[in-house]
């Protein structure tokens, strides 16, 4: 088992039990065992659909050097991720490097493909994109992973894979390699250089002492609003004191085994954290609704520490199903209490995560 705040491993199977049940039935396999056994790029044929692109296969691809990235377009890990990915396609598209995206969901409202295309567009995602909403592509990775990286060279073979964030350099490097082997000289020169800002800044790892906390209550922790009620309408009312890591609600809630249902206006969440940065994955319940919120950092606006979906007063709207980046605050960072408040009802919230 990896750590999680170090490498951001995100397991599609969830819990330690269930991936032990898969491992026994034979439907998981490490990723290293796969490399390691010749694993090519014919998983691509199982797609359910394809966006900026026609079908690609295995053979359409041969004499390319292939970079096969795993993502779903909530994950914060992903998004730090990818300007270096985006960078990598537009560097190297003329000089035989083809990147493609495999979009396997995680929350239900990411098999949505509107979502995605609407997802991929405004993330500025231009390469192909594999929707994988079967998890027929991840199973044949063997993948256990969101992000991850694999690296083809151009017989199809799988040389080389990363998993979670980091490893810039050597992937960079990588890329060159098999460039190089396939007789593009050309490419191996200085490395990108990149830039990110908002959502795609890289984590102030120093600093960080939460991890990502999911809502619903089949993977919760940490919840310190008395006993949960799943799937029922309940008012709930948070403790007087929160301690690090611990999240509470206040007013009528149904915790459901995936989100968090919001059932009535001027209902909060808070939660205890130790992170320059703190999003929350949520989205309306009914397509195309739009609910206003509030968010307060020791009991006030934000100001400064805003973030790049909120104003300098804690102000925003919840529009669509995604994550939005709440907090974004300066040094010094130390232990805070933020909170939410909804100005109407029909949320759903689904995980913390912070950087």
């Amino acid at each position: 088992m990896f750590h999680e705040i170090n490498l951001s491993r995100r397991n599609f199977l969830g819990t330690a039990p269930m991936i032990v049940a898969a491992a026994q039935l034979g439907t998981v396999a490490s990723a290293e065992m796969w490399l390691a056994g010749g694993g090519g790029l014919e998983p691509l044929a199982l797609a359910t659909t394809w966006l900026n692109t026609q079908p690609l296969t295995a053979a359409a691809l041969r004499g390319k050097v292939v970079l096969v990235e795993f993502w779903t377009y909530s994950c914060i890990n992903w998004r730090r991720q990818l300007p270096y990915v985006r960078a990598w396609a537009e560097k190297y598209k003329d000089h035989g490097l083809v990147v493609i995206g495999v979009h396997t969901p995680e929350f239900s409202f990411e098999h949505n493909v509107d979502n995605v295309r609407w997802a991929s567009k405004e993330m500025r995602v231009a390469f192909p994109i594999a929707i994988d909403d079967d998890y027929a592509i991840w199973r044949g990775f063997s993948n256990e992973y969101w992000p991850a990286l694999y690296f083809a060279d151009t017989k199809g073979k799988i040389r080389h894979s990363v998993f979670g964030e980091g490893e810039y350099q050597r992937s960079e490097e990588v890329i060159q390699k098999l460039l190089a082997e396939a007789g593009d000289g050309g490419s191996r020169n200085e490395l990108i250089s990149v830039d990110p800002s908002g959502p795609e800044a890289a984590a102030d790892w120093n600093d960080l002492k939460s991890g990502e906390n999911y809502l619903g209550y089949k993977r919760a922790e940490n919840f310190a609003s008395g006993v949960a009620a799943p799937d029922k309408r309940r008012v709930y009312s948070p403790p007087s004191r929160l301690r690090l890591n611990e999240w509470a609600l206040s007013g009528n809630w149904t915790i459901g085994k995936e989100a968090i249902v919001l059932n009535e206006p001027n209902s909060h969440i808070a939660y205890c954290f130790h992170a320059r940065d703190l999003h929350l994955v949520m989205g309306p319940s009914k397509p195309g609704a739009s609910v206003q919120f509030r968010v307060l950092i020791d009991g006030r606006p934000p100001e400064v520490a805003h973030g790049a979906d909120v104003d300098e007063k804690g102000n925003g709207t919840v529009i669509e199903q995604r994550m939005y980046q709440l907090i974004r605050q300066p040094a010094p960072i130390v232990d805070r209490r933020f909170e939410i408040e909804f100005l109407g009802s029909g949320v759903e919230a689904f995980s913390f995560t912070f950087g």
